[in-house]
């Protein structure tokens, strides 16, 4: 403790016992603070804030509590939601400049749209990504001499790589005989729609025929290695394929809503993971002011991003139960583009150029380096594991 806080606390107290002396040789009796002992002067105890009178109350004063924490917090929540959405920027400047006493906590915030988002998806159904398997029958070709090929899905003629592949793919004549069980299998994908909406494409022959490859593809892996220790190894490997791989098939094949278990679970997580990387990220273009700016600023920036993401995201799930995909995805690309903008602009205080500079350059490299990436593990985690 400095010399200073020991005068001041000193000096209160010896106001206090002034003041408690002053009453008593005026009739009055000054109470004692229930909580520290401390005489009490007024309503409030001076030392600890503790309320004089906490015993015994009406239910009239608990029900008059009750609207007045309400209405109280009903007024933060409204000037949250109001500099929230029509100042984008203004809550993390306010919390740096210290006018917090009218919003809620950046961090609660987070938690509160966080979960209101998840308890829309869990109260009316929705999946966050449905992914139908379809297949496509795969198309003959023949030549001059009667062979039968079919064409290469790997060739790109753009690529310079896989343009110098074959584009077509001789195929035995017993193939070229059965050409109802050759398919192209691919997916589909549906965001924000109600489970059950979509079912699996596949016919029982086609989930058959995935089946017969996934017994192929063991057999020739356990089969392909002459080495006991090689062969057994490459068991393992058909094992692990057999179960995560054709299994994750399999169970995309039968319910296009497979996935949406594991994404509920893992991406509330990744994002707040995510959330001091981006805090990170403007630290390191600003670091410039980073007299004026302490990493706590970035973080609580981060967090007004973040929860926008997620208000955003409530948004286009309701959206989505009206158009397409496509306008959602515009959507939700625009506002949140134009949001993290204007928010940078107002709360780092720099030029429209600069501002734009570095809006690019931070939203490209956390969303290609990191959001993206993340969003991807999680979606193959999904799918391997689930």
């Amino acid at each position: 403790m400095s010399d200073m806080q020991a005068i001041l606390e000193t000096g209160a107290a010896a106001g206090i016992e002034y003041a408690a002396s002053r009453m008593t040789e005026q009739g009055e009796k000054p109470g004692k603070c229930a909580n520290c002992g401390a005489p009490l002067i007024g309503p409030y105890c001076a030392v600890c804030g503790q309320e004089r009178d906490t015993h015994r109350r009406s239910v009239m004063d608990l029900v008059h509590d009750l609207i007045s924490d309400i209405a109280s917090f009903d007024s933060r929540l409204l000037h949250t939601a109001q500099a929230f959405l029509l100042q984008p920027g203004e809550l993390p400047r306010a919390f740096r400049e210290g006018r917090t006493r009218r919003y809620v906590p950046p961090l609660r915030l987070y938690f509160f749209v966080t979960l209101v988002f998840f308890l829309i998806l869990g109260g009316f159904n929705i999946a966050i990504m449905q992914l139908q398997v379809v297949a496509t029958p795969v198309k003959i070709i023949y030549d001059a001499k009667g062979d039968a090929f079919i064409k290469n899905p790997a060739y790109d003629p753009g690529d310079p790589d896989q343009g110098r592949l074959p584009k077509l793919i001789r195929i035995s004549k017993d193939k070229a005989k059965d050409p109802a069980g050759m398919f192209n299998f691919s997916t589909r994908p549906y965001f924000f729609q109600r489970i059950g909406r979509y079912h699996s494409g596949l016919t029982r022959e086609m989930r058959a025929r995935i089946e017969k490859n996934r017994q192929r593809v063991d057999r020739e892996i356990a089969g392909g290695a002459k080495d006991p220790r090689k062969a057994a190894e490459a068991k393992k490997v058909g094992g692990w394929m057999d179960k995560h791989f054709y299994g994750g098939l399999s169970r995309l094949a039968a319910d296009p809503a497979a996935l949406n278990e594991p994404l509920t679970t893992w991406i509330p997580r990744v994002l707040f993971l995510l959330l001091p990387l981006y805090a990170l990220l403007c630290a390191a273009f600003y670091w410039r002011q980073r007299k004026k700016f302490y990493l706590v600023d970035h973080l609580i920036f981060s967090l007004s991003v973040h929860t926008f993401t997620f208000l955003a995201l409530i948004v286009a799930v309701g959206l989505a139960q009206l158009v397409s995909g496509g306008l959602v995805f515009w959507f939700l690309l625009a506002s949140i583009g134009i949001y993290v903008f204007l928010s940078i602009h107002r709360f780092y205080e720099q030029s429209w150029f600069w501002t734009t500079v570095k809006f690019l350059s931070i939203s490209g490299i956390y969303t290609i380096f990191f959001l993206l990436p993340a969003l991807g593990a999680v979606i193959a985690y999904g799918f391997l594991y689930s």
